[in-house]
């Protein structure tokens, strides 16, 4: 396999553990806002990510409460708003300072950066969502240590789909075998093969008992030199923190 030359990552669960206590919690903000009765707890916030998207999720579950309110004229533009509160709440948890890179993230994304890797996004959340975490985790200056983000309505199709990693390889100018995709879900891995993509797998609170075959790496996060990750490469079992030499020993062996 050829050297590699680009990182790219999903964000929610991968970059920073936000479903649970970051989105979830935005929902329900939102449906307070337009005096819902919905409350979305952590199990049903957990069955519910197996819809990717938050307006696809809004209406999903909408459909499963009242499927004649919601295949009315007014739904959509309903789902639209609660989204953008929903936003809007999000935005305002994550710049107070309630979200947390996963461990090893920054280190990884300095390292690449620092030997000439470019690092890329490839995420069904909003731009505003991506924009916000990074700025808050990664300073004034972390949007710009991506060279793409692909986010949100980039592409029609939601993760399963791969459309949004072949749109962000699109604009890299790169095969998908000069890159590795980090993702946390099963979704999540079948959008990164699909688009031909090798992938690390660093499962999550709501993803760790899901199943992830053809994944190069399943892990419980990336590790730090202190603190390493666990988890399996191909059928061996495997413990440390995970770098470049790494990442291209694994995808070169693949």
């Amino acid at each position: 396999m050829s050297k590699l030359q680009a990182l790219i990552f999903d964000v929610d669960g991968t970059l920073a553990e936000t479903e649970r206590d970051g989105h979830r919690i935005a929902f329900n903000q939102a449906f307070d806002d337009a005096g819902l009765d919905w409350h979305w707890d952590v199990p049903t916030y957990g069955r519910l990510l197996a819809i990717t998207g938050g307006k696809e999720r809004l209406l999903h579950d909408w459909q499963q409460r009242d499927p004649a309110a919601a295949a009315r004229a007014e739904a959509r533009p309903l789902i639209a708003e609660l989204h953008r509160r929903k936003t809007a709440h999000y935005v305002r948890l994550v710049a107070e300072g309630g979200m947390a890179l996963r461990p090893g993230v920054k280190r990884l994304l300095l390292e690449a950066r620092d030997a000439g890797l470019r690092l890329a996004i490839a995420t069904t959340t909003t731009p505003d969502n991506v924009e916000a975490l990074l700025r808050a985790t990664l300073g004034a200056n972390g949007l710009a240590m991506f060279a793409c983000i692909g986010a949100g309505d980039a592409v029609p199709r939601k993760k399963p789909d791969p459309g949004i990693y072949a749109w962000v390889l699109e604009r890299l100018r790169l095969d998908p075998q000069q890159c590795v995709a980090f993702e946390d879900s099963a979704n999540g891995l079948r959008a990164a093969l699909g688009a031909g993509l090798p992938a690390v797998i660093t499962t999550g609170s709501y993803t760790a008992g899901e199943a992830f075959p053809g994944a190069l790496a399943l892990l419980d996060g990336l590790g730090e030199p202190q603190a390493p990750a666990s988890g399996h490469v191909g059928q061996q079992a495997w413990t440390g923190s995970v770098d470049l030499a790494t990442l291209q020993a694994w995808v070169s062996a693949a």
